[in-house]
């Protein structure tokens, strides 16, 4: 078995609630459970560990840590919660992040980014070809959509914002693989990201955060949706 695949399917588990906080874990246990060496789970466990998921103790093993120690915006500590029962709560408040962070972002991108502007705007008026098409919920479209803001993110100068560009990128994929995109994106969603590049185009700083936030304002409201449907599911008849 591969290192990555004993990695995937531990955060899965870690992040799913199937091994629980408090649980331990012995090297031992998981090489003959994997049928792999001692070394390739310690290397494993290792990685888990510097998320926050694990933490080694002498002489007792390996105890699974609870949420509120793990490394929650690490792009693979997302991309493993969002496989998990609670998906729909999980993207619920990564998109809370993103509706506080990407307005300020814009706004910083228009005043300082300009040299993002051209491929912004290729980007946005691509993706209304994409959603006029029907394609909005393909691979091309999360490619496109993923780029853009990356892109706002990254132009405003700010360290801080870019370095959650990969965090938002995960969520962005956890919409679509959750079925949250659809094919005939909103015509509001599209116009707001075209008006979005627009504004960061010609230096407008108060258009650009409105527009983000108004992109957000849609996004918000389809996983706010997605999280009421999910609790409701899940509550006992």
């Amino acid at each position: 078995m591969l290192h990555s695949d004993i990695l995937n399917t531990l955060g899965a588990e870690i992040a799913g609630g199937d091994l629980a906080a408090g649980d331990v874990l012995t090297l031992a246990e998981l090489a003959e459970r994997f049928n792999v060496s001692r070394t390739v789970v310690r290397e494993v466990m290792r990685i888990l560990e510097t998320l926050g998921m694990v933490r080694a103790k002498r002489r007792v093993g390996l105890t699974v840590q609870p949420a509120g120690s793990w490394s929650v915006l690490d792009p693979q500590v997302i991309a493993w919660r969002l496989a998990g029962a609670g998906r729909a709560e999980q993207l619920r408040s990564l998109t809370q992040l993103r509706v506080a962070l990407e307005p300020t972002a814009a706004r910083l991108a228009a005043s300082t980014g300009q040299h993002a502007c051209p491929e912004l705007v290729q980007l946005a008026a691509r993706m209304r070809q994409l959603g006029e098409q029907g394609l909005g919920d393909t691979p091309e479209y999360l490619a496109i959509d993923v780029r853009f803001h990356t892109l706002l993110l990254t132009s405003g100068g700010n360290e801080m914002f870019a370095a959650l560009a990969g965090s938002v990128a995960e969520v962005l994929t956890g919409r679509t693989k959750l079925g949250l995109t659809p094919a005939h994106p909103a015509h509001t969603a599209v116009e707001n990201h075209e008006e979005l590049a627009r504004a960061i185009e010609v230096g407008d700083p108060v258009r650009a955060e409105a527009h983000a936030r108004a992109v957000l304002d849609t996004v918000w409201a389809e996983v706010d949706y997605a999280s009421q449907v999910e609790r409701g599911r899940s509550t006992p008849e």
